[in-house]
Parts: structure tokens; sequence; C-alpha cells
């Protein structure tokens, strides 16, 4: 803004000084060029123009219009309305719909930061290892924040497990706890708590929130319930089968309790589990809050439009992807020998792809096996990260996807097949697998480096970062969480508070990243030094088959876990394992690099 000018308003419009070029609509165009200090309040200029100053230039576009006012302000209003776009067959704002695809993803984070500051435990309070998400009526995925892949892709199965068995129950009030992997969860330590959101009446089911938390303890035969040799699911843990959590807004604190203090493996901190299911509530209840006032501001009938809008506008994001796409398969071995088979065959006319698992190995007897859940976590995280825009991770994502999972495998187990390490390692070698069919880029260290600990007073898990892989352009990353995992790592000061245990060192392991014209990232060592007796539980992977390279890049180096007992002796531990420590011995964890890509330099 600058003076107005001299004299009384005029009539009719101000005279341009001068004729510039300016590219506007997509073509140059000669237009009028005004001096600020000539405009007098009154007068307009409508667009495309210029209006200069000694110290501003100001542009008015077309269908824009700048008028001079009293006190010498520049007021630019819109002219013309702005036109509508058709996008994806359905008639939709592109500015709206950039405004609701932030709304529903703000009120996603809100549900995380109220979790995250109500919770008891370290591994959702300080690691994060929580995620939290809306869904529309029929369970499909709209929005989440950027919480753990693994989580996202998977908790749709549990919104839709809880609508079909309770649907026609449901009632203001209520909310459910699920983590059965044959019943829409994933392994029983990821607890999902689902609140439904009714309209006022409290007749008709709107929405739906929830929040996925990995408890690191919730039973099983070792402490912490990630244990290294389970071979049924109940020997991981308490199952929360389409559990009634809340009735009519009352907690149903004492069967919970009785729950969570029974079967063959019960919880060793039943008073921990019910804080952060409280947490996981109180999540939720952020999240129908923060939906009401949307409603209240937009209307009932706008907020399900763009919920439709943000999933079509996905779909269309992962078709143009596709559509560029070319066949590919891979032959992905895991270190205990089982192998993950995925071809991707594209049809670039209906920009589609179908994603066929068969010649994977069958149920196995350990603990690798992953729901179909969790197998459609790592596919909708794979073509969710190749699509540039910045789009919420959603079930439209899924639309130009057909998934073929052969029943029996050990991505599609029968129960009661045990699923703690399908969650977190077999998640990350079918995303490895995913990328090496589509050539995107080399492998990352492809495991989450799972390491738990405790004893009957204290219990603890933590994943650690490793290597990420190299691509076309690009190095990795050192020490980072790679794909299916994004938690944090504790902060050692409140590590050492919270636990028995000393971090000797956490450093980069250099040397550990694959060469290539492209580097992959290096991964870490962790020590970790015990005070007292506990049980260890480690489930990694890479420990045996290194982390791929490609176009010619050479693999990450391979992990490795060892334990320095305090008397000198060194054991050597399997990347699935289990052991006893006592005050002394300390716990070393080599984490794999990433791949590199392209031949190294000569």
């Amino acid at each position: 803004a600058g003076p107005p000018g001299g004299g009384p308003p005029r009539a009719g419009e101000p005279r341009p000084a001068d004729t510039v070029r300016m590219f506007a609509e997509d073509a140059w165009r000669d237009v009028p060029l005004y001096q600020r200090a000539g405009l007098r309040p009154g007068d307009a200029v409508g667009g495309p123009a210029i209006i200069a100053e000694e110290d501003a230039t100001t542009v008015v576009d077309p269908g824009w219009r700048a008028a001079a006012e009293e006190r010498g302000h520049l007021l630019i209003t819109r002219a013309r309305p702005r036109p509508r776009t058709v996008a994806v067959g359905t008639e939709v704002d592109p500015v709206m719909l950039e405004v609701f695809n932030s709304l529903f993803m703000a009120i996603a984070e809100q549900m995380g930061l109220r979790l995250e500051n109500t919770a008891h435990s370290v591994n959702i309070k300080e690691r994060l290892d929580f995620s939290c998400a809306l869904f529309d009526a029929e369970g499909n995925l709209i929005a989440n924040a950027p919480h753990i892949p693994v989580h996202l892709g998977s908790m749709g199965e549990s919104i839709k497990e809880v609508l079909r068995r309770d649907g026609d129950a449901m009632r203001p009030g209520d909310v459910y706890a699920v983590n059965d992997p044959y019943h829409g969860g994933t392994h029983l330590p990821d607890v999902t708590v689902v609140t439904p959101v009714f309209d006022e009446p409290g007749a008709e089911l709107l929405f739906l929130v929830a929040s996925r938390g990995h408890h690191a303890e919730i039973g099983g035969i070792t402490p912490g319930s990630m244990p290294a040799f389970s071979r049924r699911i109940e020997e991981e843990g308490v199952l929360f089968d389409n559990w009634l959590l809340v009735r009519d807004g009352r907690l149903r604190e004492e069967e919970t309790r009785e729950l969570l203090t029974s079967g063959p493996y019960p919880s060793r901190a039943p008073d921990a589990n019910l804080a952060d299911l409280r947490a996981q509530i109180a999540a939720n209840e952020k999240g129908i809050h923060e939906l009401r006032r949307m409603i209240g501001q937009f209307g009932l009938d706008v907020v399900h439009a763009y919920m439709g809008h943000v999933q079509d506008n996905a779909e269309e994001s992962v078709r143009r992807v596709v559509g560029r796409l070319g066949d590919g398969s891979y032959r992905y071995e895991t270190d205990s020998g089982a192998v993950i088979q995925v071809a991707v065959r594209v049809d670039r006319e209906a920009r589609a792809a179908v994603l066929d698992f068969a010649g994977t190995s069958p149920q196995q007897p350990g603990n690798a096996n992953a729901p179909s859940s969790v197998v459609m976590a790592a596919v909708l995280y794979v073509f969710r990260t190749l699509v540039a825009e910045d789009i919420p991770l959603n079930s439209g994502c899924l639309k130009p996807l057909r998934v073929r999972i052969p029943e029996g495998s050990m991505l599609a187990p029968v129960f009661p097949a045990a699923t703690v390490a399908g969650n977190v390692e077999t998640s990350q070698a079918v995303t490895g697998a995913l990328y090496a069919a589509l050539r995107v880029q080399a492998e990352g260290s492809g495991t989450m480096n799972n390491v738990t600990f405790g004893n009957d007073r204290v219990q603890y898990y933590e994943t650690v970062a490793g290597g990420s892989g190299a691509g076309e352009g690009f190095d990795g990353a050192d020490v980072v969480q790679t794909h299916m995992t994004n938690s944090r790592l504790t902060d050692p000061e409140v590590l050492e508070w919270r636990y028995p245990v000393r971090v000797d060192a956490f450093e980069v392991r250099h040397g550990s990243g694959g060469r290539g014209r492209w580097r992959g990232g290096h991964g870490a060592t962790r020590r970790i030094r015990f005070l007292e007796p506990m049980t260890v539980a480690l489930l990694t992977g890479h420990r045996r088959v290194p982390p791929y390279g490609m176009a010619g890049g050479e693999p990450g180096a391979r992990g490795v876990n060892l334990v320095e007992r305090a008397d000198g002796t060194v054991e050597r531990l399997g990347g699935c394992d289990a052991t006893e420590v006592g005050a002394g011995d300390v716990l070393v964890v080599h984490t794999p690099g990433g791949g590199g890509y392209g031949p190294p330099p000569a």
C-alpha cells in the first residue's frame, strides 16, 4: 500500500501511464501500467493490469479488481466467479479439495497429539508407536496422520470387522478394542480402539475414528510380548476379539482387567494396558469433537461429499502412476529360507494392476506369518509412495489394484498360527519384494530390528534404525527407520530413567551401506548394558541374506546380533532369538545397511 493520490474522486476509469507485456492465463498480453501515486480514492483497476510504486509492484490478475481506498490501501477482490473444475468424474472444487485433504489429516494429527500426551507407556508416549485415522461409515480409510504405515494400511480391516459383527448393535457411547489377527488385527501387541460416530439423534452411523497403539506388554511367553519362538497365537498374549471396551459411555474396566489377567499367558502389566487404552479412547474423542466441529462449519453433506472426493482423488493419482509402470516380478528370500513371490501385471489402458503373490511359501511353523491385512498395508504404502502429490493415504489408493494372496500361505495364514513377526518383519519383506518387482529402488535394511527385554517388573520394546536403499539419483540415508516402521527411538535419558539399563553406544555403522553409483545408507550399532537380570528377545532380518542392490549396485551389509557377557565371553545370536542376560551383560545390535544403486565407480 502507498499513499493515496491527491484530488477529489474522479468519474470513470483512471488513465494508465503506459502499456507493458505481461504473461497471464497461459499467454502474453499487452496490459495497462498504472502509477500508484496517481490513483485517487475510489479509483478501480480491472485485471489484467500492473500498478507500480516506488517500493512495490502489484499484479492484478485477470478476473480480479483493485480499488484504491481512503486510507491508502489497495483492496483486491474477485471480479468474476472462480471457474469450477471437474476431476475424476465428480464435480469438485480443487481448492476445497486441498482444504479437506489438510483438514482430515489435521484431525488425525490432533488425535495423535492427544494420545501422545495422555499415554502412560514409554512405547506410546516416547517412541510414538501408534497411529490414528478417520473412516467413513463403510470402514474405508479417509485420512491419517503420518504415523506407522503398517498400522494405517491394515487398520481398515479392523474397522470393517467391527462393522460386520456389530453394525446393528452399535450405539452412541460404545467403543471397541481389537487385536485378533484373524479378525481384523495384525499382531497381538497392536490394540486398535474403534469409536463409532453417530448423528445427533444417535440413529445414523456417520463415521468411525480409530487409534492403534503397540502395547509393549500384552502377555505371551516372554516379557515384552514379542517372542522369538512362538508357534501358536495364544503364546503371544491376550486376545481382544471384537471386545466391547466401553458401553453407553462406561469403561468396562473390571471386565477388561479380567480379560488381561486371564488365559494361559496373561499380561504382566494390566494397569499400564488400561492406562493406554484410556488414552486411546481420549484420542478418539478428540477426533469426534473435531469432526463435529467440521460438520458445524461446512455441513454434513459437504463433509460426506469431500470424504468421497479425497478417495477419488487418491484413486486417480495412483492410476496415473500405474499407467506409467511396466510388468515385473521378484522372488524375495528371507533368512529362514521362506520366500515371498510377487508378480505385477499392469493394464496400461485401464491404468490398473494385478499383484499376484502365487508361489509364496506356505504358512510357517514359527511366527513370521502375516495376516492379509498386513500385506494390504504394504501394498497401500508402496503405491502411495510412488505418488508425488501431497495426498492423504486412504482407501482410494487401492481401487486400481487387485491383490491375489494364496490362502494358507505365510501371507494368509490359518488360525491359530503365530503372527508376531509377520506384522513387523514379513511386512518389510513384502515391501522389499514389491519395490524390487517395480524396479524402483534398492532394498533398505529390510527389517525393523525388533528388540524386546524385560522381566516380571518391567518390559520394553524398540525398533532400531538401519540404512535405506539408494535409487536413481539419490544415496540412501544413514540410520533411519525405513518403510513399514516410523517410530522414534526412546531418548537415552528416558530409557535409563524408566528401566535398569544403560545405553553404552548408538552410532553409525560406517561401511555397511552397499556400494554403487549411488550408495546405500549405513546401518547402526547399538549397545545396551543391563543392570539386572532380564529376558531379551530379538526379531530381526537380513542376518543371513544381505539387502539387495539394484541396477548393478552392491548389497548392503548383513546385520549381526551379539551379547557380550560380563565375564568377557561373546555369544552370537540368531536373527530371531532369545536369551537370558544378567547384570553387566551388553546386547550389541549391528543393523543392516541399504543396498546400492547402479554400478560402483571404478
